[in-house]
């Protein structure tokens, strides 16, 4: 592994971009990671990416007033490999700002996931278990998006990306020793699906605590809710909480309010927005007792407690051996929301694909079989 400098470069000219961009390309390996702001909008607002290659990380400011494009090009195309930790986030933001996605990936979090350590493991604790090294997270609350960024946000933001190449190395050589490298990179790629970062005002509900549990005309009223504030949420670029509250929405959904007065009344709704938006949400109401009058067929998450509880009990102990056996959390081969959808006849679940089919998707078929 190279030996990478210890204080981040930071990138706010052109001409420093450019020369960047060319160091950048020569190398296989890239490591990414960025700094964003969400405060105050629905959008996230990429502020800062912080790259490792070629023996240097270079912090490029994203809100120097750059042309970035050829940046992008290099991370999302090309060969070799995109290192991030925990993916997710950085993908959504660069989606959210350039439409597309750094590939091909490998998540760290997923590869040591792979290899035993817990299935969230953050960056700090990965780096302090393979390299016994501290990470400062002093700064994990700063505003990225103020100008000028101070000197000790810079060298915080070059610990985030600098031992990625190292901690890739590590995971990388352990995986193919155990024959998982495989299984990494295609539990990566699943994140590189631009799917997963569009804006679904259609499935806005899914972020609704418990909503599943309800009766059918609550979470009717509650989806057309939450598709109301998404849609406000993406138009006014506000977090969707700014433009009403779950608790304030699922209250809503509870009471049915017939009219202002009554919606005045939900738990945690300001009365500026019964004034402002009042009529728009007993809109959605009717709307929702219309769809319910004509009958609906709602697509229900699989609730565990709904299926045979010994059937569920003897699955679960099958992924627990299994789990036992390759040494790693028995998260990572099945939750218990698939082996409900198992049990209940559905053959479109993560365990019947891809290298889990043969690991951990038979072994479950065989015992669903047998039950």
């Amino acid at each position: 592994m190279p030996a990478f400098t210890q204080t981040g470069v930071l990138i706010d000219q052109q001409a420093q971009l450019d020369d960047a961009c060319a160091a950048i390309s020569r190398d296989s390996l890239i490591s990414v990671d960025t700094e964003f702001a969400r405060t105050t909008q629905f959008t996230p607002r990429l502020c800062l990416v912080q790259i490792a290659a070629g023996a240097q990380v270079f912090c490029v400011d994203e809100l120097a007033g750059l042309d970035t494009s050829p940046l992008w090009d290099i991370l999302c195309s090309g060969s070799g490999l995109r290192v991030l930790h925990a993916a997710k986030q950085d993908l959504e933001v660069a989606w959210a700002t350039y439409g597309r996605l750094p590939q091909p990936l490998f998540d760290t979090q997923i590869a040591a996931a792979l290899l035993g350590h817990p299935a969230q493991v953050g960056y700090a604790a990965l780096v302090k278990a393979l390299l016994d090294i501290e990470v400062d997270k002093t700064h994990t609350r700063a505003d990225w998006s103020q100008r000028p960024l101070r000197p000790e946000l810079i060298a915080y933001a070059n610990t985030d990306v600098i031992h990625l190449p190292t901690v890739h190395a590590l995971l990388g050589e352990q995986l193919e020793r155990l024959g998982r490298y495989a299984w990494a990179m295609e539990d990566s790629a699943r994140l590189v699906d631009p799917g997963l970062y569009r804006n679904d005002p259609d499935g806005a509900w899914r972020r609704l605590s418990g909503l599943p549990r309800m009766p059918v005309a609550v979470q009717l009223r509650a989806r057309r809710l939450a598709r109301w504030r998404e849609e406000q949420a993406i138009r006014a670029d506000r977090p969707r909480q700014w433009i009403i509250s779950d608790r304030a929405l699922l209250d809503i959904a509870q009471r049915n309010p017939p009219d202002e007065t009554a919606l005045a009344n939900c738990e945690d709704l300001p009365a500026g927005v019964v004034r402002r938006q009042g009529t728009a949400l007993l809109a959605e109401l009717a709307a929702a007792a219309v769809e319910l009058a004509d009958g609906t067929d709602l697509r229900q998450e699989l609730r565990s407690e709904l299926v045979d509880q010994a059937e569920l009990k003897r699955l679960g102990k099958v992924v627990d051996e299994v789990a036992r056996m390759l040494g790693v959390v028995p998260e990572i081969l099945a939750t218990r929301k698939d082996l409900t959808a198992l049990i209940r006849g559905e053959r479109e679940v993560r365990p019947l694909s891809g290298w889990r089919k043969t690991v951990i998707g038979e072994p479950l078929l065989a015992a669903v079989s047998k039950g």
